[in-house]
């Protein structure tokens, strides 16, 4: 059974910066297609980043606009974690971030969450303006 574990949430500024973390547990994350969502308060849930890191694999990320060239997701294979860096952080970003993974290769465009088989429970970014 694959657990995801999320960590690096927390309260921070307008134009701040995080690093969230996804530690997979019971799965090599090398085979996995990960990804980052987000869900405010009110707001549908939403798509921040998915991702392929396989050498069997074309590499895929794809990042949704809102967040591109503010936010990088990376890897660890060693440590079985996937990342996301968040820099110049805006009040908008603030949701409940969850990682999810699935053992299916992602798509070309942005992964749903619905297709994740797995997922996390997630962790609280709050940025104040």
């Amino acid at each position: 059974q694959v657990q995801l574990v999320e960590s690096g949430g927390g309260s921070v500024q307008a134009g701040g910066s995080l690093r969230l973390s996804c530690v997979v547990f019971g799965y090599s994350i090398e085979t996995l297609c990960m990804g980052w969502f987000r869900q405010a308060p009110g707001k549908e849930r939403e798509a921040v980043v998915t991702t392929d890191s396989n050498a069997d694999r074309t590499t895929k990320t794809t990042y949704a606009e809102s967040v591109k060239g503010r936010f990088t997701v990376s890897r660890d294979n060693a440590k079985n974690t996937l990342y996301l860096q968040m820099n110049t952080l805006e009040s908008g970003d603030t949701a409940m971030y969850l990682c999810a993974a699935r053992y299916a290769s992602c798509w070309g465009g942005l992964t749903e969450w619905e297709s994740f088989g797995f997922r996390g429970r997630g962790t609280q970014v709050t940025v104040s303006s």
